[in-house]
């Protein structure tokens, strides 16, 4: 095993979707991730994800890392608190954020999810 991991998501098929209709509050957001790195048994994954305008709910179980490459997204806490998150930002979710997701310009990031 490599123990030094690049991000580049040029050979990898993406996997494309959409939130659950039910979540959704706004727009047709579409979700593209390149996913790099599954290690299901410990609980990490890492790789690309980027989103097209739309808002939708969430709820984190997990810890994520997240650094933005390009566009602009509000996550919006359930007591109204709106955090901005634009390229060049680097920001850590915690488990237990409870909100919504607004991506206003589409959005590309970089994520390492670890599962508590």
């Amino acid at each position: 095993m490599n123990h030094l991991f690049k991000f580049d998501r040029t050979d990898i098929a993406p996997e494309t979707e959409r939130p659950d209709a039910e979540i959704v509050l706004a727009g047709d957001p579409v979700h593209t991730t390149w996913s790099m790195e599954e290690r299901e048994d410990e609980g990490i994954y890492s790789g690309m994800w980027q989103t097209t305008p739309g808002k939708w709910k969430v709820s984190y179980e997990e810890w994520e890392y997240v650094y933005i490459h390009e566009g602009v997204s509000i996550l919006t806490d359930t007591e109204g608190k709106a955090t901005t998150l634009r390229a060049g930002d680097r920001w850590l979710i915690r488990p237990g954020f409870e909100g919504t997701w607004e991506c206003v310009e589409t959005t590309l990031k970089d994520y390492v999810i670890v599962m508590p």
